[in-house]
Formats: C-alpha cells, structure tokens, sequence
C-alpha cells in the first residue's frame, strides 16, 4: 500500500510543478466535473487525505475552507505541512491493523486508506482532462518505470 501512497504524494508534486507554468486565473477558473477548478482540486485532494488521518487518529478533522488557500503557494504549503502527519500514519500503519473498525463510522482502516488513494487517483483523472482542454500536457499517470519496485 506504501508504493502508491508514494506514487500520488510524487505525482502530486509533479502537478504542482505543472501549475507553476499556468496563469493562476486558470488555475482558480471554475471547471466542470470536479470539486471547482485545478487549484481548488488539489486543494481537495489534501483536505481529504488528511482529513481521514486526522479521523483515524482520533482528532478532529481538518475544517478550512479554500477560499484561505488562493495560491499555489498555500496548497502546496499546506500540502507538504500535512504530508507529514499523513506519511508518519502510513508508515506506521501494520497490515494487521487494516481490518480494524474505525470508531464513530463503519469502515475498517484498509478500506478508508484504500479509498484515499482511489480518491486521489480519480481527481488526478480529471486534472489531466483540463489540462487538455487548456491546451497543455498533463503530468504522466504512468506507475510503470518510475523505480517503485
């Protein structure tokens, strides 16, 4: 499971590269299909990922809204300041620990980190769908050759 908490934390940090090369109006621009538009995506993407930590780790959830995070700068901020918690639960995270109940909902802890990477995976989809339609190549989603195993 490490390999590809790994393998979106790195293709996360390829997009926010990607964004340093978009104006940030088309990064704010309000899209369809998504949770808003590239910036506010990425932003999702981390408020979810820690999100859940913090509800596996028996804390409240992280609660912020975008409209604090209006730069590339902030998400990618953000990001590596939560990264961090996140990395620690992962790595800490046993395979015995997977059928676990999480308490107050009715998931096991593998299916809620199962969830977060699917979860990120999808929006990735839809980041490489704009950055299409913007006219720009999106980061490669390839797993194959980037020395995971």
């Amino acid at each position: 499971m490490n390999i590809l908490f790994n393998y979106n934390w790195d293709i996360r940090e390829e997009w926010f590269k990607w964004c340093e090369e978009v104006d940030i109006e088309e990064l704010l621009q309000e899209r369809t299909g998504g949770v808003g538009g590239i910036l506010h995506t990425l932003f999702h993407i981390v408020d979810v990922e820690y999100s859940w930590i913090c509800i596996l780790n028996g804390v409240p959830e992280f609660n912020e809204p975008f409209s604090d995070y209006q730069s590339l700068t902030k998400v990618r901020e953000l990001s590596q300041k939560c990264h961090r918690e996140v990395r620690t639960y992962i790595e800490n995270c046993t395979p015995d620990m997977y059928q676990n109940k999480v308490d107050g909902i009715d998931f096991t802890v593998g299916e809620i980190l199962h969830h977060m990477i699917a979860h990120e995976i999808h929006h990735i989809g839809q980041l490489s769908v704009w950055a299409r339609e913007i006219g720009s190549k999106p980061v490669s989603a390839n797993l194959i050759g980037k020395g995971y195993y």
